[in-house]
């Protein structure tokens, strides 16, 4: 039932934008993997073998790391609603630091130069490969909107204690690799 594609087909892109989650995974050879559910209406689909997302901060920095350290990323979209499928993107991720020339252009091209309380980087993905398969072993779900408890908490720490958050908490993986932030 899988189909694969060398790239993002239009149909590809309006199914990600329809959704509310997406799943983000990493790794380098010797590291734990790193999944992790994303949300706050922050994947964007660049062209048809281009895509990121703009990164909170958290209690960790792992996918950082592990685009520092090796690069493979892979981006999971799932129907909870409608017709079933699932979507996988395959490619090599880069990490766009706040504040910088990159970060600041695909800020102001892909969110419309809205940076919410808490931002920390964008995450880019180049795609080499784009999977489809049936989803039909996904439940249905209804979305009851997203969660603010992330971006109050960004917006009562301030900049200067979510700069001091990131040192204490997002320098370093969970297997010591550093993420490249400063």
């Amino acid at each position: 039932m899988a189909k694969q594609f060398d790239r993002i087909a239009p149909e590809h892109a309006r199914f990600i934008a329809r959704q509310h989650v997406f799943f983000t995974a990493s790794a380098t050879a010797a590291s734990r993997i790193n999944l992790s559910p994303k949300g706050l209406d922050g994947l964007r689909v660049l062209d048809d073998h281009t895509l990121c997302w703009l990164d909170h901060t958290g209690s960790g920095n792992e996918t950082a790391a592990h685009m520092r350290h090796d690069g493979r990323l892979t981006v999971m979209v799932c129907a909870f609603d409608g017709p079933p499928m699932i979507l996988r993107l395959y490619g090599r991720g880069t990490c766009l630091p706040r504040g910088g020339e990159a970060y600041e252009a695909l800020l102001s091209s892909a969110f419309d130069g809205v940076e919410p309380a808490g931002a920390r980087q964008i995450v880019r993905l180049d795609v080499d490969l784009v999977q489809t398969s049936c989803g039909f072993g996904v439940p249905v779900y209804d979305y009851r909107g997203e969660r603010e408890s992330l971006v109050r908490w960004a917006e009562t720490q301030g900049e200067e204690g979510l700069n001091a958050y990131r040192q204490e908490k997002n320098r370093v993986s969970i297997d010591g690799l550093d993420t490249g932030l400063t």
